[in-house]
């Protein structure tokens, strides 16, 4: 396994080895050894598959104080994912980090408790898959604005498939600071 850094602590690219021969391919989607040398967790508590159409885009998600970590692996399609660092205090806060994932190359991002979370269907259809190391909490799901001028993402769909929640998430510097994470000393 290959293992990326990125420009945001803790968000990482993650390229798994896939074995190919005349009757298609294998690859481990996690293993907790492997991954925890790789500086991910090892619990994680949900796994969620989503499926989307061309021009899709969910998110800017996060989850709050029950933050969740996620490790995203496409199983079909391609998507164009991103993570925002939105932990108040952070060096980094505001800046985000973006790959495309396919089910081509079949590259994982690991994206750590503390960021927003989202992605965009760049190809006819992508089916998603994420473990998450904390459930989902109904009442603690949060979001933000999607296209917020302040945080740039150049998203490549001009014009993306949106929920009403999405499109209504207010931008990052209109979140009251009680709705964010804190930046943790070392981390």
């Amino acid at each position: 396994m290959n293992i990326k850094s990125t420009s945001l602590p803790g968000v990482v690219i993650l390229e798994p080895d896939v074995y190919r021969d005349h009757r298609g391919y294998f690859l481990e989607t996690w293993h907790q050894g492997r991954y925890a040398e790789a500086g991910l967790p090892g619990r994680f508590v949900q796994v969620n598959v989503s499926s989307s159409s061309r021009g899709v885009l969910r998110g800017l998600h996060y989850q709050h104080p029950s933050a969740q970590g996620k490790l995203l692996t496409v199983l079909r399609g391609a998507i164009f994912d991103v993570a925002v660092d939105i932990r108040v205090g952070s060096p980094t806060f505001g800046r985000w980090e973006a790959v495309v994932l396919s089910s081509e190359d079949h590259r994982q991002l690991y994206i750590p408790p503390g960021f927003a979370h989202g992605f965009v269907v760049t190809g006819d259809e992508a089916l998603v898959c994420y473990k998450c190391t904390e459930f989902y909490r109904p009442g603690q799901e949060y979001g933000v604005l999607w296209s917020d001028p302040d945080i740039g993402i150049p998203w490549p769909v001009e014009s993306p498939t949106l929920s009403p929640k999405d499109a209504d998430a207010p931008r990052l510097a209109d979140v009251p600071a009680d709705r964010l994470p804190r930046h943790e000393a070392g981390g």
